[in-house]
């Protein structure tokens, strides 16, 4: 069994870079995409995901190994401004203010603390919290599998069997051992097209940034409206994803270095996201899971991953290769990557001993599990609002406390059980 890599260690550079490219391919998928899907540029989410996660581990101080990439909470407000309204600059005005309403929040908690945030999310908040996060995941693995089913299964079969029957450094690189053998295979069965890796070798190095499409972040009133409710849905997110990431590293983000830290280091990532002219930024649970399953905590492999982020926005060759991966073959990670987070949840609630035979404890669960997984869009930020909401307003049953009356009589049955025996 191999040794958990604590949070500030550091392995050699040749075991960091495998490990980089691993949180690397964990976020790419869902950071390119949701600028293809807005009309924003996938090279600056790129590189306005590995800015900001720079930034964030500095203002974190390097205490908390998350990664940064593209928020799927803001796909209907960038869409409606982007590609409908053609209004960039007010979509990078709601990108804007997303980012200050994180930092007075910061500002809010560096005097009123932290500790708070325990108590309203207990263990029997937190477990089923973490289950979410993973299982609302896996439709999207799913539909990305379900495009060349037996490529997934066999990307997923080979990182399941690296995981455990790999050894030495193998055995903490399943996932990028995984989805290099499904593109290999992929390639071999004609599904990867290799016509944009060659074409980018015309021009190797290219500036992410359109200095003809770019726009100046402006302050629009409807588009203030409609991102500004959001961004407390992601707080709620990245709540989320620091008591998973707490759990699966052993340590406690929300308390050290603090939860106002996280909330700084995300508004400020963006900040510059909105300047770039990319999408707001948010902690990604996919990269928890490449924690997860690696057992590798170092922050350091997060510092490669976004210099390798924003190396590839930069070297059109690169970016062509991990384009041209097959979406099978990141569904089949994916399902791996997003079931091993579910799993973690429900481990949390047997390692808490949590009781469920207390009705508040069984209520608190269920609402979180059903909105969770039945509310289509940002249910996880729902679910864990409900949790918190409930766990605050329920009373725990009060244990009935038998009368003098009562106690005497059991008393005395047990007097003459006693007597019979």
């Amino acid at each position: 069994m191999i040794r958990e890599v604590q949070i500030h260690e550091r392995l050699s550079l040749a075991q960091t870079i495998p490990l980089g490219l691993q949180h690397v391919f964990a976020m790419f998928g869902a950071t390119v995409l949701v600028p293809f899907l807005t009309g924003l540029s996938p090279s600056v989410a790129l590189l306005s995901s590995g800015i900001g996660t720079i930034v964030f581990l500095l203002l974190t101080k390097s205490q908390i190994p998350a990664y940064l990439g593209s928020s799927f909470a803001y796909i209907a407000s960038l869409t409606y401004f982007v590609q409908d309204q053609n209004n960039l600059a007010a979509a990078m005005g709601g990108a804007l203010t997303i980012g200050i309403i994180y930092v007075l929040l910061f500002a809010l908690m560096s005097f009123t603390g932290s500790g708070w945030i325990h108590k309203i999310v207990p263990p029997v908040v937190a477990g089923p919290v973490v289950a979410i996060i993973g299982l609302s995941l896996t439709p999207t693995a799913a539909n990305m599998a379900s495009e060349q089913w037996y490529i997934a299964i066999f990307t997923l079969a080979v990182t399941a069997l690296l995981s455990i029957y790999a050894r030495g450094f193998f055995k903490i690189i399943p996932i990028l051992l995984g989805i290099t053998a499904g593109y290999v295979v992929a390639a071999l069965a004609g599904m990867v097209d290799f016509t944009a890796v060659k074409a980018s070798f015309n021009h190797i190095i290219a500036s992410p940034i359109n200095l003809e499409t770019w726009a100046f972040p402006a302050f629009d009133k409807t588009a203030i409206l409609m991102f500004a409710p959001l961004a407390f849905v992601t707080i709620i997110e990245d709540l989320g994803h620091m008591i998973v990431l707490g759990n699966v590293t052993h340590s406690d983000p929300v308390e050290k270095p603090g939860f106002h830290r996280v909330l700084l280091g995300n508004g400020l990532a963006t900040g510059i996201a909105s300047f770039l002219g990319g999408p707001p930024v948010t902690t990604y649970g996919e990269n928890i899971g490449v924690l997860a399953v690696t057992r590798v905590y170092s922050t350091f492999n997060l510092w490669v991953a976004a210099i390798i982020a924003i190396l590839l926005s930069f070297i059109s060759p690169l970016q062509a290769l991990i384009m041209s991966i097959p979406t099978a073959v990141m569904g089949g990670v994916s399902l791996y990557l997003f079931g091993m987070i579910g799993v973690t949840g429900i481990r949390n609630l047997i390692e808490a001993q949590v009781d469920f035979s207390k009705t508040k404890n069984l209520i608190i669960a269920s609402v979180i599990f059903a909105v969770g997984i039945g509310v289509s869009s940002h249910g996880v930020a729902y679910a864990t609002l409900a949790g918190i909401l409930l766990n605050l307003i329920l009373r725990e049953e009060k244990e009935e406390v038998p009368s003098q009356a009562e106690a005497a009589e059991v008393a005395e049955k047990k007097k003459v059980s006693l007597k019979e025996t």
